[in-house]
């Protein structure tokens, strides 16, 4: 049975809108640098920037776009001439991107765009086109096809990664996804499924172990057709990431691991890190350290399973993301 190699991991693509990058190819020529993707993102990830914008044609500079309600069905227009209608240019776009975004492993983008913004988008109606308290219920042409087509990629938009928690998520669904993709590229079978789920159970566990049940139910039933539990194993494992990992599972699952250590570590080191953990889990200390406490009797008590985890031993890269 192969295993997902801990070193050899290729570079993890993420796709992101241009002007997040510095890139001038705003409406007004401008451009939105984001400083922690640039300083910090981009030492880890290979980002390749795209703007749908000036993909169709749209000019820089150029008339600014919106988003309508017309009859109940979203289109994008041009703020002062709304017969300029770029909707179905911005959906035809997205869909000839789909070699490319079927080779990435999340994407960042923009907030509040019409054509990139992932939620909250404003939405005006047509008939009031001086409406000054639009509708932020939307979602960008360009990024719902996006979603649309590929609806376990990992997607954030910019705004929301300055949240900590919403960060930390996300960057652990990106690395997850491409360790998946990784497993993919091979003739898979039913086994590396199985292995993939085992080296992730923990990470499952501490997002939602009721979840991870359904998960590993999933596995448990006939599966004539390997592509299809696939397609449904990913699925099933995406939307359980989607679920934030608390301070209270993330302790449950570290004392489910210390569990592997009871028949060798002294009663002194065992209640070391069960005050550790406990300490984790009311706030006063962070993740890493009853991780790297635990870490360090696994390196005395070697095991197998264990060491195969990505909840103790994740690509250093990730490590370093999750823990800046």
């Amino acid at each position: 049975m192969k295993m997902i190699p801990k070193k050899a991991f290729s570079e993890v693509k993420i796709g992101v809108s241009s002007c997040l990058l510095g890139e001038n190819v705003r409406f007004d020529a401008g451009h939105k640098k984001n400083q922690y993707l640039s300083n910090v993102l981009s030492h880890y990830f290979e980002f390749l920037p795209f703007c749908p914008e000036v993909a169709i044609g749209l000019g820089v500079p150029r008339e600014p776009i919106r988003l309508i309600n017309e009859d109940n069905i979203i289109k994008c227009v041009g703020t002062k001439n709304t017969d300029f209608d770029v909707t179905n240019k911005l959906v035809s776009i997205a869909n000839e991107q789909v070699d490319w975004h079927g080779k990435i492993s999340g994407y960042i983008l923009k907030k509040d765009s019409p054509s990139c913004g992932m939620e909250r988008v404003k939405v005006y109606k047509p008939a009031s086109p001086k409406q000054k308290i639009p509708e932020k219920n939307g979602t960008g042409i360009y990024a719902q096809q996006l979603i649309n087509n590929f609806p376990d990629l990992p997607v954030e938009e910019e705004g929301r990664l300055n949240d900590l928690i919403i960060r930390e998520n996300f960057i652990q669904r990106v690395y997850v996804y491409h360790r998946w993709h990784q497993m993919l590229s091979t003739n898979f079978s039913l086994k590396d499924i199985q292995q993939f789920h085992a080296q992730h159970k923990y990470i499952f566990m501490s997002h939602s172990q009721s979840a991870l049940k359904e998960l590993g139910a999933l596995l448990a039933k006939n599966h004539p057709d390997i592509t299809e539990l696939a397609k449904n194993y990913l699925s099933q494992a995406m939307a359980l990431l989607k679920n934030k990992a608390t301070k209270s599972n993330h302790a449950n699952t570290l004392l489910h691991i210390q569990g592997y250590l009871k028949k060798f570590i002294s009663a002194d080191n065992k209640q070391e890190l069960n005050e550790t953990i406990e300490q984790y889990r009311n706030g006063y200390v962070p993740l890493i350290v009853p991780i790297t406490l635990l870490r360090h009797h696994f390196r005395k008590y070697p095991n197998d399973y264990i060491e195969q985890s990505f909840y103790l031993w994740p690509h250093p890269g990730e490590l370093m993301l999750l823990n800046h």
